[in-house]
């Protein structure tokens, strides 16, 4: 499995870890992933994503899945995410 947001892209960062004797070591920094199941209301039904704690509060500050997905960018987004995006596009045009 990828550590990589589906929804920001956010991935694994490297870096160093130091010493107090300032000898450095190189590291990973991680993204903190969690999987949630967002419910999408134009769809009524609910999306497994695995995102980042960060996207998360950023999908409730947007107002859930549908705000989110309004205004993210394509390129940032992952293959599954595009296909929600798309659906909730779909759906909007219809009704």
């Amino acid at each position: 499995m990828s550590r990589v947001c589906e929804l920001t892209g956010k991935g694994p960062m490297t870096g160093f870890n130091v010493s107090h004797a300032n000898n450095k070591t190189k590291r990973r920094f991680l993204p903190n992933l969690n999987d949630v199941s967002l419910m999408s209301e134009t769809l009524g039904r609910t999306v497994k994503l695995r995102i980042s704690a960060a996207a998360l509060r950023t999908v409730d500050h947007r107002g859930g899945l549908d705000g989110y997905l309004a205004k993210a960018k394509d390129a940032e987004l992952s293959p599954n995410a595009l296909r929600v995006k798309r659906e909730i596009a779909k759906v909007q045009l219809q009704a």
